[in-house]
C-alpha cells in the first residue's frame, strides 16, 4: 500500500514492458495536460489510479464527499475486461495488449469505489478480473502472471473483503490467498522471526521485508486499507513468535505484528536503505505499520509511531501528495487520532487541496492557496526530470533488494 512502492514497481514494469530507454523522463509540464478531476500534479503514468483511489477512500473515511468528476474519472479508467491501468490519458480508447494493467491499481479502485457506493457493476467486473488472474498458489503478483508477493496478495484480499467476497473461498488450483500468505511468512526461527517476505528470491529463500510485513498483518485477517482500531491486546514487544507448529492466518498476523513492534521500538519509525547513503526514515511504510498494529490491537507502539509521524512527516507528505496524505489519514483513523489536527496539520484540508473541491466544501489547488510545500514540490519535480535515468536504475535496484536476502 506504500505510495513509494506502488510507483516504483509500476515504473519498473512499464519500462520492462515497453523496452523504453533508461533515461526516459516524465512529460515536462504535466500540470498543463492532466485532467482537472485528477488528484495530484505529478506525472500519473505510474500511479494515477492508485493515488486517486487512496484520495477518494481517505475523503470518504473522514466524511468528505469527493467531487463527482473525480469519482467519474476513476470509473472511466477501467478497461473492458475489468482491470485498471495506472493512467489512460484517453479513456475512450480501448485497452489492448500494450496497456499495462495491474492488480494493485485494480484492487485499490475496488476498495475506493465500494466504499463510495453505487458502482457495483464496475467493482464486480474488477473482482472478476482479479479472480481470473489469480495464481495457482492462491496469490497475486503485481502484474498479471507475475510471481505472487505479499503486498499484492494483501491489497487484493482487502478488495475482495470490501466487495463482499470471502477471500478464503476465492481459490485457484485449490489454494486461497491465505495459503499464499502462509508460504511468504518467514516462521519463528532467526533474527527476523515473524516477518513476511515480499517474494522468495531466485533460490526460494525468504528475506524479511517490513513493508511486506505491514501488508501481511492486514491481509492475513482479511482487512483492507481502512481499519478501525482493534481490541487492545498485550504489547507485542518481547513476545515470542507464536506460530511454532501449523500456521494459520491469525498466527502469522500476530507474528508479523510482533516483528513490526520490535522494528519500530528503537526509533519509532521504519527505515529505507538508500544506495550510497545512510538509511533514511520510511514514512509511508511507517504509516502502514501503524495501521497494521492498530488493527491487530497492538496500540501502544502504534500510538508511539503515530506521534513520530505527527512530528516528522509534513515535508514527506507535501512532496508525495494525495496518496501520502491518505496514508497518514488512514493511520490517524486507525488509532483514533483526529486527522484534522495531526501535529498541527489539517491532513484533510491538505488532501482536499490536491484536487477538485469536494462536494461538502474544501479548497482547490488555486494559486492563492499554495504553500511553501507546493513550491518545494515544483523543485522536486524538476529534480526528478534531471535525474530520471538514475531514478529508473534505482527502481530496478530497489526491486532486487526486496527479493534478495
Amino acid at each position: 500500500m506504500n505510495v513509494r512502492r506502488s510507483a516504483a514497481v509500476l515504473a519498473a514494469v512499464a519500462v520492462v514492458g515497453a523496452a523504453a530507454p533508461a533515461a526516459a523522463a516524465p512529460s515536462p509540464s504535466p500540470s498543463q495536460a492532466l485532467p482537472s478531476a485528477l488528484y495530484g500534479d505529478k506525472d500519473p503514468r505510474y500511479d494515477g489510479v492508485w493515488r486517486q483511489s487512496l484520495a477518494l477512500l481517505a475523503q470518504h473515511t473522514v466524511g468528505v464527499k469527493p467531487a463527482a468528476k473525480s469519482v467519474e474519472w476513476l470509473v472511466r479508467q477501467q478497461c473492458a475486461d475489468g482491470s485498471f491501468a495506472p493512467y489512460r490519458a484517453d479513456p475512450t480508447a480501448a485497452c489492448d495488449a500494450r496497456t499495462m494493467v495491474d492488480t494493485n491499481q485494480t484492487a485499490a479502485a475496488v476498495q475506493a469505489l465500494t466504499a463510495l457506493g453505487g458502482h457495483d457493476a464496475v467493482t464486480g467486473k474488477a473482482v472478476t478480473w482479479l479472480k481470473k488472474v489469480q495464481n495457482k498458489d492462491g496469490g497475486w503478483g503485481y502484474a498479471p502472471g507475475g510471481a505472487s508477493d505479499t503486498n499484492s496478495t494483501s491489497v487484493v484480499i482487502g478488495a475482495l473483503t470490501a466487495a463482499g467476497e470471502k477471500p478464503e473461498q476465492v481459490e485457484k488450483g485449490g489454494k486461497s490467498p491465505y495459503d499464499a500468505l502462509l508460504t511468504l511468512a518467514l516462521g519463528c526461527d532467526g533474527d527476523d522471526a515473524g516477518a513476511f517476505a515480499f517474494q522468495p528470491d531466485k533460490k526460494g529463500e525468504l528475506a524479511a521485508n517490513a513493508d511486506a510485513t505491514a501488508a501481511g498483518v492486514l491481509g492475513a485477517p482479511g482487512k483492507g486499507m481502512v481499519v478501525k482500531p482493534g481490541e487492545k491486546t498485550e504489547a507485542a514487544k518481547g513476545r515470542a513468535c507464536e506460530g511454532k507448529n501449523k500456521k494459520t492466518p491469525e498466527q502469522v498476523a500476530a507474528d508479523g505484528a510482533a516483528y513490526l513492534t520490535e522494528a519500530l521500538a528503537k526509533d519509532g519509525h521504519l527505515t529505507s536503505p538508500t544506495p550510497g547513503s545512510d538509511p533514511q526514515p520510511d514514512y509511508g511504510n511507517t504509516a502502514d505499520a501503524v495501521v497494521a498494529l492498530a488493527a491487530h490491537g497492538d496500540t501502544g507502539q502504534a500510538a508511539k509511531s503515530l506521534r513520530w509521524l505527527e512530528k516528522n512527516s509534513a515535508s514527506w507528505a507535501a512532496q508525495n501528495g494525495p496518496a501520502a496524505y491518505a496514508q497518514l489519514i488512514f493511520a490517524a483513523h486507525a488509532t483514533g487520532t483526529n486527522p484534522r489536527d495531526f501535529g498541527g496539520t489539517d491532513l484533510v484540508k491538505r488532501l482536499n487541496a490536491t484536487g477538485p473541491a469536494p462536494q461538502t466544501g474544501g479548497k482547490t489547488r488555486a494559486a492563492d492557496e499554495k504553500s511553501d510545500s507546493d513550491v518545494f514540490g515544483v523543485w522536486w519535480y524538476v529534480g526528478v526530470c534531471l535525474v530520471a535515468g538514475v531514478g529508473i536504475g534505482f527502481l530496478f535496484s530497489g526491486r532486487r533488494k526486496r527479493q534478495q536476502p
